[in-house]
């Protein structure tokens, strides 16, 4: 478990708004932690509560290995998560990550609990040797794209994005 703070200068945030956090990564046990955050994100994205099956969809990504999840705990619970799925990049032949999920609960946001989260996940990156990070996050969500150019990611604009729903 390492405490992450994060540089004031570099993020611009208050000194009295922060709180004292751990950010780990998760594992199995970590789930009862998880899933009530889990379903808020859910929520939030239109999808009804469904915490059992929140469940198991995390504890299989966990077991098998096919995401990596870190949990911001502020000593009375957990307060935030993001989650990343690994994918490849053939022109570059290199690994990179989906950072597919970000959240933070209500009382956590606008004390750099996601600038935490998101500071994690580049290091983590990093140390996995990968080429970088990539996400997708909803036009109308504002408050989220200006934590990510606050944070150096970029908005790509020479492609487009397209989904085939099954």
């Amino acid at each position: 478990t390492a405490v992450i703070m994060p540089d004031i200068a570099n993020h611009n945030l208050k000194a009295g708004t922060l709180m004292a956090l751990d950010v780990i990564r998760a594992e199995l046990d970590h789930v009862d932690m998880i899933l009530p955050l889990f379903d808020a994100y859910r929520i939030f994205y239109k999808q009804d509560s469904d915490q059992r099956n929140g469940r198991r969809f995390l504890e299989h990504r966990i077991k098998s290995g096919e995401s990596v999840i870190f949990l911001a705990l502020d000593g009375e619970g957990a307060v935030g998560f993001t989650q990343l799925y690994p994918t490849f990049s053939s022109v570059s032949l290199k690994s990179q990550w989906i950072l597919n999920d970000l959240f933070v609960a209500e009382d956590g946001r606008n004390q750099g609990v996601g600038a935490l989260l998101l500071e994690r996940a580049k290091r983590f990156a990093r140390e996995t040797g990968a080429k970088g990070l990539v996400l997708q996050t909803q036009i109308n969500n504002t408050p989220a794209q200006a934590l990510y150019e606050k944070m150096g990611w970029t908005r790509d604009d020479e492609f487009y994005g397209y989904y085939l729903n099954i």
